[in-house]
């Protein structure tokens, strides 16, 4: 375990680069020494340093969007702004499994209220297939999901929380872990397109590595664009028109009326919860994000004291039945579905993040590909995503999950989940080894799930508002994401 560094004002973005170094897995403990929740020395709000004592926690597979959630926890931002701020970065620093060309879908929970809810966000699927199109794009889901989020909890201005990643895509950074694994997984066919030749490739025209640097201006260009005119430009202002236009020559054919459609608009909707051990509530994402069915059925058959293997076959059974022939998720839980699996599945990545306030964010994003369709938007920089329900794409099983108390008006567990299939047993798996078997954090995670499950979580053992002291945040081991402690004396 690796306690969290002390990041001071004025600094916070600087130290982008050097986390990228930061690939190692491993999780952080806070310390059980608290000083002041509201004063920062005089640091004004918005800096680093803002907020001392505990601050929260924050999950990650990309160690530079840690760095930078957690930072805006210092900064007296919410779990949200801390979640809103890390995604933006992701989709510079792991453009594999996050994009302006994709989407995803998010858990809140919100202390006040008590309650959870569900940010829906997935790439768009296409009306039809426009002629032409050799590779049709998803309808861009990303940005406005993000604002969604934002506005569960905002307390710093999103402009402000875009700025980081902004930063990131424009001044550069370094290849990660996690990113130089994905593009080695893809080299050949991602570098037969130009614009990713231009991005990802070598002098020598071998796909970059560990270390190398990154720099994406045209993605800066676009991130700016948005920041200043607002997301909805990308659906009905000047950047629709430019997409419309550049995503042409790259086989996506989108349409300005699509991305003006209705079904642009991300959705907050209550999630699926299941009843857990002393009253506690389980969240998972709602359909149509059928990774959160496949998880709550992999959590009560874990529950019904089910090996993990029997309750992930349950779960990826339940996905494919709502797949084949649709239905109610209360009564797919229920069911006695046939055995089935759901074939390939295209990649994730999770982010979980809780603050001082007992807030939590979960969320789980998807290009639905590696690298989306491959090809990059000319004089945009974005990568696209295909459409899913086109040929073999099928979108990912997002996952998700957040437990809390309702009695005591506290927050539990956070899990966010990848690794295609196994992705509901990542969130699942640990979450009920916590919630029911009362396990430890560190034991419930490592008995809670199978390769290639993969899992970002934050657990508070005692529950939060509360025992601080006994909060802790994880990056799975096999993954290549940073937990990152948050303490600041």
């Amino acid at each position: 375990m690796t306690q969290g560094s002390v990041a001071r004002p004025g600094l916070a973005f600087r130290l982008l680069a050097g986390a990228m170094a930061l690939a190692l897995p491993g999780c952080s403990t806070i310390s059980n020494t608290f000083s002041s929740l509201t004063g920062g020395g005089g640091v004004p709000a918005g800096a680093s340093g803002h907020v001392r004592g505990f601050l929260g926690g924050v999950a990650a597979e990309d160690p530079a969007a840690a760095l930078v959630a957690r930072e805006v926890l210092s900064a007296g931002g919410s779990a949200t702004d801390a979640a809103v701020a890390a995604a933006w970065v992701m989709a510079v620093t792991l453009p594999s499994r996050v994009g302006i060309g994709g989407g995803g879908a998010c858990l809140v929970y919100d202390q006040r209220k008590n309650a959870t809810e569900a940010v829906m966000f997935l790439p768009g699927a296409r009306s039809s297939v426009p002629g032409g199109a050799d590779r049709p794009a998803a309808v861009p889901m990303f940005a406005r999901g993000l604002f969604a989020l934002h506005t569960r909890i905002p307390v710093r201005p999103f402009e402000e929380l875009m700025a980081p990643g902004e930063q990131l895509a424009r001044l550069g950074t370094t290849v990660s872990r996690g990113l130089s694994v994905d593009l080695a997984a893809v080299a050949a066919p991602l570098l037969a397109d130009p614009g990713a030749r231009g991005v990802f490739a070598r002098p020598d025209g071998r796909v970059k590595g560990v270390g190398d640097p990154l720099v994406q201006p045209l993605l800066a260009t676009t991130m700016t664009q948005l920041r200043l005119s607002g997301v909805g430009d990308l659906h009905q202002g000047l950047l629709a028109r430019r997409l419309e236009e550049a995503s042409r020559p790259v086989g996506g054919n989108l349409t300005v009326d699509e991305l003006r459609g209705p079904r642009t608009v991300p959705t907050v909707m209550p999630p699926l919860v299941v009843q857990g051990r002393n009253r506690d509530q389980v969240a998972f994402l709602p359909l149509p994000a059928d990774g959160g069915l496949a998880g709550a059925a992999t959590y009560l058959a874990l529950k019904s004291e089910q090996s993990l293997e029997a309750a992930a076959a349950r779960g990826q059974a339940v996905a494919a039945t709502w797949r084949r022939q649709g239905g109610n998720a209360d009564t797919l839980l229920t069911a006695n579905v046939p055995a089935a699996g759901t074939g390939p599945l295209p990649a994730s990545a999770g982010l979980a993040v809780f603050d001082r306030n007992g807030n939590a964010v979960s969320c789980a994003f998807t290009m639905n590909n590696l690298f989306g369709t491959g090809r990059i938007a000319p004089g945009m920089g974005m990568l696209l995503a295909p459409a899913p329900g086109v040929g073999a794409v099928q979108p990912p099983l997002l996952s998700a999950g957040i437990a809390w108390s309702p009695n005591l008006a506290a927050f539990h567990m956070v899990a966010a989940g990848s690794g295609q299939h196994a992705a509901p047993l990542a969130v699942a798996g640990p979450m009920a080894r916590v919630v029911e078997g009362g396990l430890a954090p560190q034991a419930a995670v490592e008995a809670g799930r199978l390769p290639p499950a993969r899992g970002q979580y934050g657990i508070c053992i005692a529950y939060l508002p509360g025992a601080e002291s006994r909060c802790v945040a994880i990056s799975d081991p096999d993954g290549h994401g940073v937990a990152l402690g948050a303490t600041d004396q």
